[in-house]
């Protein structure tokens, strides 16, 4: 099983909105890298729910339904999608500015690639977010 981290725009789709409606497909990544991310999910893998904009902190945990499936929005064929479902929100959400504050973080690529939607979660800093937001 493997971690990961997906951003999303919380006005655009929320956690709350992911609560409500049990699942949702992630679709709407269009960047070559986090496209190759996507590409690797597998079913039952973990994934932090981020929240852009504003807000910019991880507010809730996922979990992979399904392995990515072709994008039907996507007339090319390259892109895919993954089904995801709540599994709760963080106690406390955690920040972006948190996380800058610890080195341990450092070489992730949500501090050295901000823009980045879709990106993996080493085991080590996976935990440390849980702690964080505990």
């Amino acid at each position: 099983m493997a971690n990961w981290l997906f951003k999303e725009e919380p006005e655009t789709y929320s956690f709350a909105d992911l609560v409500r409606d049990g699942s949702t497909t992630w679709s709407g990544v269009a960047n070559p890298q986090a496209q190759k991310h996507l590409r690797a999910i597998k079913k039952g893998d973990r994934v932090f729910f981020y929240a852009t904009g504003t807000v910019k902190a991880v507010v809730g945990l996922m979990y992979v339904t399904a392995d990515p499936t072709p994008d039907p929005a996507d007339a090319t064929g390259k892109r895919v999608v993954v089904t995801v479902a709540p599994i709760a929100p963080l106690a406390t959400p955690v920040t972006l500015a948190a996380i800058k504050t610890d080195k341990a973080f450092a070489a992730w690529e949500l501090v050295k690639q901000a823009r980045l939607s879709v990106m993996p979660v080493p085991d080590a800093l996976w935990a440390k977010v849980e702690k964080m937001g505990a």
